[in-house]
């Protein structure tokens, strides 16, 4: 199990806690939504920082290394903006008070430490369970947060047996289902675990489900139902679908790829989907900013 450590800027609880307190219009939610919102302006500064200078040259231009360097950020931004800050939370404080009829003395008296939270690739043991087959996901861990907590464990074993990012993985199973929402079910509601739309094919001697899909022939999209790999549990899934990657000479450039452009290309050239964009899609999904959100969590 990883060690959680204190203070994430993007933390759902804490968002969260905001929402709730500021419907409730106290000090504790002034003070709150003031040093989040400086946490917030001090990160894009960063960002900008970042996007204008060159840093460490060109073995600090992966993409895993811009990913982490972006979550170091994140925890920076909110560090700087703690105690005195830079005097932007204490100014809007102020005039968040002001308008809420809070007293300066009122606002004095409360401090707001935020709550624990958890970084990216620091995720629990309990964060990573998987729901038994015939129960339904409930509606909390829903969204791109909920997806990469639900299958972060059997990600990463995945990735260990590819050599790549676990975001790798993460993303081409976020590709594939719409962030979980489009996992295909059996026809009794229950879940395939197939998060990877793997087919069954003549060899396949498992459970099978039937579901639509969008074939692309000759450029063009076509709707069709084919048969799909159905599985237990996630940790099955992930396993068949690492394995097929391995396993298949149509994929063997996958394997170390250190980059998700080049991870996204040999599994498009591999012939995983029929999409001819999908390659850029499975490569924007890995770099883009719902996903580092997501693991910002």
């Amino acid at each position: 199990m990883a060690t959680p450590i204190q203070d994430s800027v993007f933390d759902t609880r804490r968002l969260g806690d905001l929402k709730r307190l500021s419907s409730e219009r106290t000090p504790e939610a002034v003070k709150a939504v003031a040093q989040q919102f400086e946490a917030l302006f001090v990160q894009m500064i960063m960002k900008q920082m970042r996007e204008t200078t060159t840093f460490g040259g060109a073995s600090f231009d992966g993409e895993t290394a811009q990913f982490y360097r972006g979550m170091a950020d994140q925890q920076l931004a909110l560090q700087l903006s703690k105690g005195g800050g830079i005097g932007l939370a204490r100014s809007l404080e102020r005039q968040l008070a002001k308008g809420m009829g809070i007293s300066d003395e009122a606002m004095r008296s409360i401090a707001a430490p935020p709550p624990p939270a958890i970084m990216p690739g620091a995720r629990t043991a309990k964060s990573a369970e998987a729901p038994a087959a015939g129960q339904r996901l409930p509606a909390e861990t829903g969204g791109p947060v909920g997806f990469v907590d639900r299958i972060w464990a059997h990600a990463q074993n995945a990735a260990k047996m590819l050599g790549v990012p676990t975001q790798f993985v993460v993303g081409h199973a976020a590709l594939e289902t719409g962030w979980g929402k489009g996992e295909i079910m059996r026809a009794d509601g229950t879940p395939s675990f197939n998060l990877f739309n793997i087919k069954a094919g003549a060899g396949w001697k498992g459970a099978t489900v039937d579901a639509s899909t969008l074939e692309y022939v000759g450029g063009v999209p076509v709707r069709s139902t084919e048969r799909f790999r159905a599985y237990g549990s996630y940790e099955e899934a992930f396993r068949d679908y690492a394995n097929l990657l391995v396993s298949n000479p149509r994929y063997a450039q996958v394997a170390g790829q250190p980059d998700a452009a080049g991870f996204a290309k040999a599994i498009s050239r591999g012939g995983y989907a029929t999409d001819p964009m999908y390659a850029d899609k499975l490569t924007r999904i890995i770099s883009g900013n719902t996903l580092r959100a997501s693991l910002s969590f």
